[in-house]
């Protein structure tokens, strides 16, 4: 019987500040702590049962008396955005931190991007996504420059009106950035972010796009296939190791691509970016949107288990970092991220270790043997 393995990243769903946080300003930091405190309680049926609320307490879940396994997770790198988060799961860990810029972009870097584009740049710092486009988004649209920032992480965002630049034309921009940045300035991610509205009630669309470093090692999604990426996965691994790509720009188109793969799908591996959490409530501090969100996670959650056969059939739900809502920045927070794993075995232990132990397990499912030359230490039989 051909087996199938679904990995399902909750992005920003941290659980716990971890030792070295203090180190990146983020001592004492438990994103779904926090948020189940300050939304006065979760109610998430599936995952509690599944036993989120025995891996740490959190207001609202009761530990479960039939858990799968489960437990908390850490990088073995530097880090704490999706880039380093969603490479630690796959067995590639970063060798130094990524280059930051807390006070903008350097002259020189601005100087080169706007010879090879052609575009006026507006902005430079460090900025939520949402609160740059009420900044500079009227100021977008009167003179064309395109708002370029960045925040904690190792990200250059450019974003443009799609009435001021098509959504292609902006890629097109965001690509000519990412063939500039290399060295010193070897950021993990541009990212492209066209919007569109009017002053007062400027929106994202569904249009981004990032294009990320190459992965600075092997990772575990190349050492079985085929891979199937579903939201940003496969741009953030710069598509090395991926076979197939599927929409996955909202929570809701994700769900929907990952539900027509559990009912379609022979064999293979299925690795999951649930942005939303991140993207549209968790850089907001929107901690009831955050809560409705993991609701939802939770409802297509039981519909999932009612298909997917303990015994060919490995689900891994997890994430790749933090993003506390009671931090005074809006930035991601460098954290432990949950565990709990449903298989055939389970007996319901409580696991604990690096993040690459999730590859390692998807490789040993999937195949049966081992890869000694990457981190990590499966967690399946």
């Amino acid at each position: 019987m051909a087996r199938r393995a679904f990995v399902v990243v909750l992005d920003a769903c941290g659980v716990g500040a971890l030792p070295d946080a203090a180190e990146y300003g983020d001592a004492g930091t438990n994103t779904l702590a926090h948020v189940a405190e300050d939304a006065g309680g979760f109610s998430l049926p599936t995952l509690e049962r599944l036993g989120l609320g025995s891996i740490l307490q959190l207001a609202g879940l009761a530990e479960a008396i039939d858990p799968v396994l489960h437990g908390r997770l850490h990088p073995l790198g530097p880090g704490k955005d999706t880039i380093c988060g969603h490479w630690e799961l796959m067995g590639v860990v970063a060798p130094h931190p990524l280059p930051t810029y807390p006070e903008g972009f350097p002259d020189g870097v601005l100087d080169a991007l706007r010879d090879a584009t052609g575009h006026a740049f507006i902005g430079n710092r460090p900025a939520n996504g949402l609160t740059v486009l009420e900044d500079f988004g009227t100021e977008q649209l009167a003179t064309g420059a395109l708002i370029l920032y960045t925040s904690a992480d190792s990200v250059m965002q450019i974003a443009g009106h799609e009435e001021v630049i098509a959504e292609s034309d902006l890629h097109a921009v965001c690509l000519v950035a990412r063939a500039l940045l290399t060295g010193e300035h070897a950021v993990g991610r541009v990212i492209a972010r066209p919007f569109r509205g009017r002053p007062g009630s400027f929106a994202r669309t569904d249009g981004r796009r990032d294009f990320a470093l190459d992965p600075p090692g092997r990772s575990y999604l190349q050492e079985i296939g085929p891979v199937h990426a579903v939201g940003k996965v496969g741009q953030v691994f710069n598509g090395i190791g991926i076979d197939v790509e599927h929409a996955g720009a909202t929570n809701a188109v994700a769900l929907d691509s990952t539900a027509r793969l559990i009912e379609t799908l022979d064999d293979g591996f299925v690795f999951v970016n649930l942005v939303d959490t991140d993207q549209v409530h968790g850089h907001r501090k929107d901690v009831e949107g955050f809560h409705r969100a993991l609701q939802e996670v939770d409802t297509a959650v039981e519909g999932w288990l009612d298909v997917l056969d303990p015994a060919r059939d490995l689900l891994i739900l997890t994430a790749d970092h933090g993003v506390d809502p009671r931090h005074p920045s809006s930035d991601h927070t460098r954290e432990h991220v949950p565990l709990l794993a449903r298989f055939a075995g389970h007996a319901g232990r409580r696991h604990d270790g690096p993040m690459a132990d999730v590859g390692a397990s998807v490789v040993r499912w999937l195949t049966g043997r081992d890869t000694p030359a990457l981190p990590g230490t499966p967690f399946v039989p």
